[in-house]
């Protein structure tokens, strides 16, 4: 059965269009949808009918840059130390954490985090994991995991030499095993955990896979630093010598700590950078530019949450003090994930991925207002329904394949072991 979505206003992604329809939505990972006359009858035994009367429905969200390993860290005991740089915040916090996933947390903070970026609207997430003590088969854990929820999926396992050479190992042989299922991306940590034989490796599985990168660049001034001293070059250069940002589907993510030579680099390549402020401002690493950076830039949370309208009015309000940014060139760059995701052939983000708002604004909403109801007016909370590849997966701010409750409260069972786990290590 095909699913309606009656009485609608739909607001077209790009066009910024409002049109008064009915909405048939086709099932599958790259079907799509056609406008009806609302006044046209609806054989109701022949498809599911929501009424939308009064809501507002458009191309559900994505997030271009997402850590889920990190779900259960919310409200974890402090660390041993204070970090004192960000070096140490992750040597004092998430690579501890890393270090006592296990399956079944692995497999919740999926689940948890897919709700999450549910009832944010997203019905996408793109991911960077890692888990040195729990490899073997984590990233499918992820994808079950994430796909029973309803969403779609586009993951990599953080191959680095930090933990030593055998876990580096197992790192790529996990990414070669699920790139030879699924689509997905190798991951890398940042210049300065790896090592040349470990990067030339992981460049080959680009070869091999014909796929892009996911790896942070510059995120801290230290890799830079680290990169001069140990290999003579910047880190930028370092990836491009080894073929990084030849690949469209590549994604640098940071990229705070640039160069204008290195910058320029990356605007003649097709590759994408990935900005994510919140979690810059939370780690005091610095404040992202696109200044000669071209216009391959989307939007991450990189693992503080879910909700991309919040990393959106992030980006706002950091860029209007940081960068060039206005209404329109926020919205744009929210939503070049989706351009990202189609121009790379990747499945999942087609057009029968919906969200449909109960946006109750005091004032007109149309298309030449829309991109500063987007940024002062729409909220997660506006989230009503969510559609993912054609079907309902979200009803009423409830999810439809999954028992959020119970899976809300195991999540919180396995939290305590995690934090057991952290402490005494």
């Amino acid at each position: 059965m095909a699913l309606i979505l009656k009485n609608a206003t739909f607001i077209h992604w790009e066009t910024l269009a409002f049109t008064q329809a009915n909405i048939l939505v086709n099932e599958g990972r790259r079907a799509g949808i056609k406008l009806l006359p609302v006044d046209e009858p609806i054989p109701a035994n022949e498809h599911t009918i929501i009424d939308c009367k009064g809501k507002y429905v458009t191309k559900s969200f994505a997030i271009g840059h997402h850590h889920i390993y990190s779900a259960l860290a919310r409200g974890m005991p402090a660390p041993p130390k204070t970090p004192a740089n960000f070096h140490e915040i992750l040597q004092y916090i998430w690579w501890r954490l890393d270090k006592c996933l296990d399956k079944e947390m692995i497999e919740l903070s999926a689940m948890v985090t897919a709700i999450a970026a549910a009832k944010a609207g997203a019905s996408f997430i793109v991911d960077h994991h890692a888990s040195p003590n729990a490899i073997k088969g984590s990233l499918n854990t992820i994808a079950n995991a994430v796909e029973k929820i309803g969403l779609s999926h586009l993951l990599c396992y953080e191959i680095t030499d930090r933990d030593g050479q055998e876990k580096a190992g197992q790192a790529l042989q996990e990414t070669a095993d699920y790139l030879s299922k699924r689509q997905g991306l190798v991951g890398l940590h940042a210049s300065f955990t790896l090592g040349s034989e470990t990067l030339g490796q992981a460049a080959k599985l680009m070869q091999t896979y014909n796929t892009g990168a996911h790896v942070h660049l510059a995120e801290d001034v230290y890799d830079q630093q680290h990169c001069m001293q140990t290999h003579g070059t910047t880190v930028t250069e370092r990836f491009e010598s080894m073929g990084l940002l030849d690949q469209s589907s590549t994604i640098l993510v940071h990229g705070l700590h640039l160069s204008d030579h290195e910058r320029r680099l990356i605007a003649k390549s097709p590759a994408w950078l990935a900005q994510n402020p919140e979690s810059n401002l939370n780690n005091k690493v610095g404040f992202f530019s696109s200044s000669l950076l071209g216009n391959n830039i989307m939007l991450g949370t990189d693992g503080m949450h879910s909700d991309m309208l919040q990393s959106a009015r992030a980006a706002f309000f950091y860029g209007v003090q940081q960068d060039e940014m206005g209404y329109v060139s926020l919205y744009r760059r929210f939503r070049n994930v989706h351009k990202y995701l189609a121009g790379n052939n990747f499945d999942g983000d087609g057009d029968n991925n919906l969200v449909v708002l109960d946006y109750d604004s005091p004032t007109e909403f149309n298309s030449a207002n829309f991109a500063g109801h987007f940024l002062f007016g729409l909220r997660s909370n506006h989230v009503l329904h969510l559609i993912s590849n054609g079907k309902a997966v979200m009803l009423h701010r409830r999810m439809v394949m999954a028992d959020e409750d119970a899976l809300l409260e195991e999540a919180r069972k396995h939290s305590l072991r995690l934090w057991q786990k952290m402490q005494s290590m």
